[in-house]
């Protein structure tokens, strides 16, 4: 059986920069292994599928090891199919994942994902090698679904060098750490090398903890955002309370079919 699938580069304006996320449009649910099996197949740190339900999409993502509860860079390469790709005519896209109802609007030239917002807290329960792992020691540790680790510069994000090793034994599903920016409101990098993505390039999920604590720290709700892992990525975000808004560009790399055993 054919499946079609595409690949886009997210939050990004060119190509070979940003997150690459491959996306199958389905018309029925595959088995839930044979879609961890073509996102192992893709090595991308996300595959989204979605199919056709009411007035909207189921969606699910998969990094190469395991399916995730919610992905930014992927929802938004996703809307970016089913209105360029597809081409539906819809100003509104709407995706029910595991997080709840998701939704893509048209923001100028980009794509803006309202999502949930996941505000970091305070933690004394920091397991005891993440400092070991991230080589470095921060200025303050929070916690939401992941670590948040605050440096005081750009320059200090820029120049870690993560042992991933000791990362992939930590008790949370990943670790951000971020500092304020030279040429933005915050930068970030992202490790979840035991979720089968040493670094992921651009990650929109991680931003639902960026923000409120950004916003929180700098006493603004918009705010401009680098994630600066060696492809780069740029986020413009909102505090809204409880959900936060995420934008960026999406660029069309690849546009193919896949051979899936019946």
């Amino acid at each position: 059986m054919k499946i079609p699938i595409y690949q886009v580069d997210a939050f990004t304006s060119r190509l070979f920069a940003g997150n690459p996320a491959a996306v199958c449009p389905l018309a029925k649910w595959l088995p839930t292994e044979t879609m961890q099996s073509i996102a192992a197949e893709n090595n991308l740190s996300e595959t989204a599928f979605f199919v056709p339900s009411g007035a909207g999409y189921d969606i699910r993502w998969f990094t190469p090891k395991v399916e995730v509860d919610l992905c930014g860079h992927a929802t938004l390469a996703s809307a970016f199919v089913v209105a360029q790709c597809l081409k539906t005519g819809e100003s509104e896209i709407h995706f029910h994942s595991k997080s709840g109802e998701l939704v893509v609007r048209a923001d100028g030239d980009r794509l803006a994902l309202d999502f949930p917002s996941r505000p970091p807290q305070r933690i004394n329960d920091v397991h005891p090698r993440l400092i070991e792992g991230l080589g470095t020691a921060p200025v303050e540790i929070l916690a939401a679904r992941d670590y948040l680790v605050v440096y005081n510069n750009e320059n200090q994000i820029l120049t870690l060098e993560p042992n991933m090793d000791v990362l992939a034994q930590l008790d949370r599903f990943a670790v951000i750490v971020t500092a304020p920016g030279n040429n933005s409101d915050f930068v970030s990098r992202f490790f979840a090398p035991s979720k089968g993505v040493p670094e992921d390039p651009v990650t929109g999920s991680a931003h639902c903890s960026l923000i409120p604590y950004w916003a929180r720290r700098l006493g603004k709700k918009t705010l401009h955002a680098l994630q600066v892992s060696e492809r780069g990525g740029e986020l413009w975000c909102e505090d809204r309370g409880d959900r936060v808004s995420m934008a960026g560009h999406a660029v069309l790399y690849l546009e193919g079919s896949i051979e899936v055993p019946v």
